[in-house]
């Protein structure tokens, strides 16, 4: 996750302790009696990464909880994500005064099923991938695509996206996508300034699609 965003962003990727490492009492208090025990390791390891992105900011031990909605609460004045999948965990941290928001996520990299790439990509897309080179499940970067970009979108616009509201396009050669969000959604959002495009970077490596982007002020 490192290279896909720039130097002002803090990252930080789980290591084999963080899965079982200790909560704050604010985090603690954000899971439930029946967490089941992948979701209390993965919330653990997420928490474990966003304390030391906050701390690679120069920020003292600080909990981030979560909303109602499970998305991490940030200290005051920082912006943040945080991403796991199977046996992956990461998060990111950047000083508001900078980032304007900040989204990343990372998925295995495997092919989906046809419900799931109907579910996920617009026929655009999906014509877009014959001209792609092969040996890459490109619906499955498509989909970490529009999954960071929800992360990113979320906290400055305060409503979320449907997959078919965001138009992804990928430049293989330069690891770099931009996302076009549909007009509709932007003009609807309860902000003057919604972001309408997006750009950000890819990687396809160790079994493992990782996406990031940045707003930047």
């Amino acid at each position: 996750m490192r290279d896909l965003l720039p130097p002002v962003v803090a990252v930080a990727v789980a290591g084999p302790a963080d899965w079982a490492g200790e909560l704050l009492p604010a985090e603690l208090a954000c899971l439930s009696d029946g967490a089941v025990e992948s979701r209390r390791r993965d919330f653990t390891a997420g928490r474990a990464c966003a304390r030391r992105a906050l701390a690679g900011l120069g920020l003292p031990v600080l909990p981030v909880p979560a909303a109602t909605d499970r998305s991490p609460v940030w200290p005051a004045g920082v912006v943040g994500t945080i991403t796991h999948t199977d046996g992956y965990c990461a998060a990111a941290a950047a000083r508001s005064a900078e980032i304007r928001s900040v989204g990343m996520d990372a998925e295995r990299h495997k092919e989906l099923s046809p419900g799931v790439r109907r579910l996920i990509c617009l026929p655009e897309e999906e014509e877009s991938f014959a001209r792609l080179p092969a040996g890459v499940s490109w619906p499955a970067v498509v989909f970490s695509v529009k999954e960071s970009v929800y992360k990113l979108w979320h906290p400055v616009v305060g409503t979320w996206l449907d997959f078919h509201d965001a138009r992804v396009e990928l430049d293989p050669d330069a690891g770099t996508f931009t996302v076009r969000i549909a007009p509709a959604r932007v003009d609807a959002a309860p902000v003057t300034d919604a972001p309408s495009l997006v750009t950000g970077r890819f990687t396809v490596a160790g079994g493992l699609v990782r996406t990031a982007a940045v707003l930047i002020r």
